[in-house]
């Protein structure tokens, strides 16, 4: 990942209310279309133009190339702001975010997001590392509903983990259970992105807590009830999987010193 900076000269007459819906329109759609990265982007605004901090997948994302069409309709946008094409000027790679996955094309991929990651929802099956979104075929105008995904999963998945818990076994549920509605989106999503692609995509189940951990590392697939023990984890992580149902878990987080 690559921390930036996206330069809006001012060349026509305009105001902050219409400039900052201007910007604002046009990153949200770089956003979900997987070409910046998280959902701030602090904005400054000095004298003859605005300059907003971004993080992008890496140092190519905002061609123009890339762009969805909702992307190209919001860049021609900023000039009824009195806005120019904005000036993108890379500042370094991100020492907080983990690298974008070398691979030209993975043979597989995962559907695998945490409350604090910072880079893409899809993960290369060989390398783990986050893979650019706008790199890959959408049967939609661009990959929001995806991210859109991702901030509720993230959302949950702080809340089950913070040290004083509000709502935990609710939000847990949602990460845990293969037919909550969270799950059963995530795995909608990433069947749509193995259709469209012609690659194979897993989704991470989550496993947390379990009432019976002597049984844990033994349980079977919940999409079919077929052994799906790895001899070896996969990435550290995940301990099962399934290629038919095409999921991933772990044994439950608070049983592993047992396992």
């Amino acid at each position: 990942m690559y921390v930036a900076e996206l330069e809006f000269k001012i060349i026509a007459d305009t105001n902050f209310a219409q400039a900052e819906s201007a910007i604002r329109h046009y990153i949200e759609k770089l956003i979900f279309n997987g070409q910046i990265l998280g959902r701030e982007f602090p904005t400054a605004w000095q004298q003859d133009r605005f300059c907003s901090r971004i993080v992008i997948p890496d140092e190519h994302a905002l061609l123009a190339k890339y762009h969805s069409k909702l992307g190209n309709t919001a860049l021609q946008q900023l000039g009824n702001a009195g806005l120019a094409y904005p000036q993108l000027h890379v500042l370094g790679m991100d020492l907080m975010s983990p690298h974008t996955d070398p691979c030209a094309k993975a043979k597989s991929y995962i559907l695998y997001t945490r409350f604090s990651d910072t880079c893409s929802p899809l993960r290369c099956g060989e390398h783990f590392a986050p893979t650019a979104l706008y790199q890959l075929k959408t049967s939609e105008p661009d990959h929001e509903q995806l991210i859109r995904w991702q901030l509720q999963y993230q959302a949950l998945d702080e809340i089950q983990m913070q040290h004083t818990r509000v709502l935990d076994k609710t939000a847990e549920r949602s990460l845990q259970q293969l037919h909550s509605t969270l799950n059963k989106q995530g795995r909608k999503l990433a069947k749509q992105l193995e259709l469209t692609n012609g690659i194979p995509v897993f989704y991470a189940l989550y496993s947390g807590t379990s009432t019976n951990c002597s049984a844990e590392a033994d349980k079977t697939c919940p999409g079919c009830g077929e052994s799906w023990r790895l001899v070896k984890p996969m990435h550290d992580i995940f301990d099962f999987k399934c290629d038919s149902c095409r999921l991933l878990s772990n044994i439950a987080w608070d049983c592993q010193s047992s396992s």
